[in-house]
Order: C-alpha cells, then structure tokens, then sequence
C-alpha cells in the first residue's frame, strides 16, 4: 500500500488530487490519503448545490463549495476536520462495504480510549451521535472509499451552512443538527490536536500494513493535478446549469432522498435529472439517457425500467424497480 499525505488546505486541489489517484494512478493496488480542507462544504456526486447550501452564509464566510465524485450527502469541512481515503480493487461489483473501510479509524480511535461504532447505511458514532460520514465511489476494478472526521469542527458554523432537509432531522430522532453531531476531541481524556489525530491515524495503517510507504507524484501528476483542480473549482462542475423541466418530484426513502426533475413532450420523457444523497455503483447519467423517449404511462415505464440492461439498485442502492417506476409517474 502508497501513502500520499496532502500539505495543502486547498479543497480544490485536495479533491482532484483523490479523483486523479483513483482514476490514473491504476498501477498502484491500494493508496491511502490523508487531507485537512480550508472551510469548505463538499456536495455529493449526485446533489442540487444550491439545494444543500446556505447560500448568504456561504458567500458571507467565505465557505468553498465542491463537488466529489462520491454520492451521499453533504458535509462540513474546516480546519479541525481530518479526511482519509482508500483506494483499493473493486471485490464485489454490488457492495458497499463502508464498515469493513471504516476499521482503521474506529481501532485508532480504541487505541485513544474511544469506542467508535459503526451506525446505519455509512456513519460513524460515538455514543450515539455522528462524527463521520463515509462515501465511495467505483470504477470498473476499482473502489474508492473516503470520509471526514470532525476533530473539532466549529459545529455552529456547521449547521449554519448547510441546509438539512427537516424529514431527514425528524427521521433520525433528534431536534436540529447540533444535537446530532459530535468532535472526536470532546471525548479525549488527554490534549491532542487534529495533527496529533492524523499521525494516529497513519501510525495505525502503518501497524496493519508494514509495507507502507510514500507514493511520490512526478512532475506530470502534479501539473496534471493542478489542471484538475482548475476544473474542480469551476461553476461548471460545482453547480451546472439548472435544467429545464415540467415536472419535479421528491421523495424520501430509507436510504436516502431522490428528486427528480422531468422535461416532457406529448407525453414522452425529453430529458430526466436525478438528485439526491443516494448510492450507487453506476451513474445516474446513464440511467438518464437510457429513459429519453419513454412513453410516461405505466405499462410502457414498467417495461422499461424492467428490461433495462442493469437493475434500477445497481443507480439507487436499496430502490426497487417498482418504486422507481412510480417515481417516474406523472
């Protein structure tokens, strides 16, 4: 296993640095990454960005916003947030395996003197109350899996950042986001800081796999990196062009929230965008283009969706072809 530590704050650049690893350092089995972000709130793959964020308090504070190649939701990122990554070969082209990814960071956490467990479809907690979220993204051989571990995140600015959908809040028990969260720090028994945290966090890859060691980027990976970037901090990627369309529904399930926005003519699908903090091991993009030309009436969308060349779960982890099919009714 490669190790590649990140000593900029840039998110920009942090986030295709973790995009141009997974997708063009392939001769490499297994990377490991750690990164500390510059306040930041980092969009799933698969969200409305203006939908997930306080758009005043953003631009008043000076909060970076930018997309992953994840799905799941959107997070909070400062100073006292530590992010990891692991890149690995892809085992089970069906899994989602965020517990098994997640044990380096709840045995560090043990050796500390915290019990960490593991809650839900992709949380980590301690005593109940969240304080990382896990997302992965695939390509054919390979799985990338990241979260980011609130250290000690200034919580009220946390919360004032984001918009947090209230049937999700209702759904999970609790009264607001505050309530919700919690920072590693607060249940230390010693002083640490988030670079304290970090080098206990490598030091407890580096005892499972002895054979850790740097992977050194050339000149062409940093240059290549840095063009990346460029593009990761642009409007285009971050928010895109709002499409156009006639009918938009929204709908919560266990596993997450779906929108989805339909353009129609003469009652045949024009175009279809799917939102939301949903996983799945293939792109909605796709699942997009395949659905232009369905005919909205139930019969035609039910063998559609049916015959379609991968299953619906394969685009929505936990959605069934029968939920979808009605998600796509008028």
């Amino acid at each position: 296993m490669k190790y590649i530590i990140s000593h900029t704050n840039d998110t920009a650049y942090n986030v295709a640095l973790e995009d141009y690893a997974f997708n063009n350092l392939t001769d490499v089995d297994e990377i490991f990454m750690l990164w500390i972000n510059q306040p930041s709130i980092i969009i799933g793959k698969n969200q409305n960005a203006l939908a997930e964020i306080n758009s005043e308090f953003v631009k008043e504070n000076n909060i970076r916003v930018i997309r992953r190649i994840s799905g799941g939701g959107a997070v909070y990122h400062d100073y006292n947030n530590l992010n990891y990554t692991i890149i690995a070969p892809r085992q089970d082209e069906n899994a989602f395996d965020f517990k098994a990814f997640s044990q380096p960071v709840i045995r560090a956490l043990a050796k500390l003197g915290i019990k960490a467990t593991f809650s839900g479809r992709n949380d980590l907690e301690i005593e109940g109350q969240k304080f990382c979220g896990n997302a992965q993204a695939y390509s054919k051989d390979r799985v990338l899996h990241h979260g980011c571990l609130m250290f000690d995140v200034d919580v009220s600015v946390l919360s004032n950042s984001l918009n947090v959908r209230e049937d999700k809040i209702k759904s999970k028990g609790i009264k607001s986001v505050r309530s919700r969260v919690t920072n590693i720090k607060d249940h230390l028994g010693s002083s640490m800081t988030v670079e304290d945290f970090q080098q206990a966090l490598f030091d407890e890859m580096k005892t499972v796999r002895p054979e850790f060691e740097p992977y050194i980027l050339s000149e062409t990976d940093k240059e290549k990196i840095l063009e990346l970037a460029e593009y990761k901090a642009s409007w285009e990627w971050n928010y895109g062009k709002s499409p156009a369309y006639d009918l938009r529904k929204d709908l919560k399930y266990s596993f997450g929230n779906i929108e989805v926005l339909l353009e129609t003519s003469r009652s045949k699908l024009k175009n279809v965008t799917f939102y939301g903090d949903f996983f799945g091991v293939r792109d909605v993009g796709e699942l997009a283009q395949a659905l232009k030309g369905l005919t909205l009436e139930e019969t035609a969308i039910k063998d559609t969706v049916n015959n379609l060349t991968y299953p619906i779960s394969d685009y929505f982890s936990g959605l069934s072809n029968q939920e979808f099919s009605e998600l796509l009714l008028p």
